[in-house]
């Protein structure tokens, strides 16, 4: 997703937040209802949250374009956001209106389930308000809700996914802990518990465009093709509803991420003294 905000400025902004499931509206004749797709939010989890703004009779339009600042706090750490536009944009707002946006989120694998003082769930605190992404006029991020959120840990029986082989360590942007991703090999394999249900396939990377010419992605399960793809602008973001049918009758299945041409970073640039083979850096593989 892109990010138009500032993050400074976001942060600031959601820091003020007080804790609790209150809602707030700092903002005339502007209130705000949040839903989320599943009943019970775990971590590890993807699901639709839909967003639906309502305007008053006492609203006064905006005179300007304001964008939406979503921050889940766990404690003191912002543990991931969905700051975005607003579709139609605020300036377009009208009195005794309603205007729904529904977008797809994930939240991260944050629950310590063997932390002593684990009790069985987590809270996560929801911060959602408006802020101008190019004010210079001090015009402060105002906050409209805070809500608290139930989160469990993910429910037995949720597939686990094995990285096999044909990948790399797990790298770390030192910078952005949650920023995380592995490299492949040419062709990488993952073992995968067979949920023996449909399920929801997301995976997540980028392909080395800049030294590669058209690198074509394979995707199979159980060694059968299943989808085949050039990213043009290199990173690339997948989603498959995968039938049962796909998985076969074992207790378990494998999921191949293949790229056409592989490339060794020292032959491509002198400086570097990586001598991997490479093929795809995977930030995010998820099935459930």
């Amino acid at each position: 997703m892109k990010r138009t905000v500032r993050l400074g400025i976001l942060i600031v902004a959601a820091a003020l937040a007080a804790a609790g499931c209150q809602k707030k509206t700092q903002i005339q004749g502007v209130s705000l209802d949040v839903a989320f797709a599943e009943p019970v939010l775990s971590d590890n989890l993807i699901t639709d949250i839909t967003y639906t703004w309502k305007t008053g009779s006492d609203f006064l339009k905006f005179d300007r374009e304001y964008h939406v600042f979503v921050h889940f706090w766990h404690n003191e750490n912002l543990i991931f956001q969905d700051d975005h536009a607003p579709d139609p944009a605020t300036a377009e707002w009208e009195k005794d209106k309603a205007y729904t946006i529904t977008r797809r989120i994930y939240i991260p694998k944050f629950i310590d389930e063997f932390d002593p003082q684990f009790k069985g769930e987590e809270s996560l605190r929801l911060v959602v308000g408006l802020v101008n992404p190019y004010d210079r006029s001090g015009d402060a991020p105002r906050e409209v809700m805070t809500r608290k959120l139930k989160v469990l840990p993910p429910p037995i029986g949720t597939p686990e996914v094995i990285y096999e082989s044909g990948w790399y360590d797990l790298e770390v942007d030192q910078n952005n802990p949650l920023k995380q991703w592995r490299w492949t090999a040419k062709e990488a394999k993952c073992i995968i518990d067979n949920p023996r249900r449909d399920a929801l396939l997301v995976i997540k990377g980028g392909a080395n465009i800049s030294d590669v010419k058209d690198p074509k992605i394979i995707l199979k399960i159980n060694g059968l093709a299943f989808d085949e793809f050039v990213p043009n602008e290199g990173l690339f973001e997948k989603s498959y509803e995968i039938q049962k049918e796909m998985l076969g009758d074992k207790d378990e299945f494998t999921l191949s991420i293949g790229v056409s041409e592989s490339f060794i970073p020292s032959k491509i640039n002198p400086s570097s003294q990586d001598d991997r083979e490479l093929g795809l850096q995977v930030s995010f593989i998820y099935f459930r």
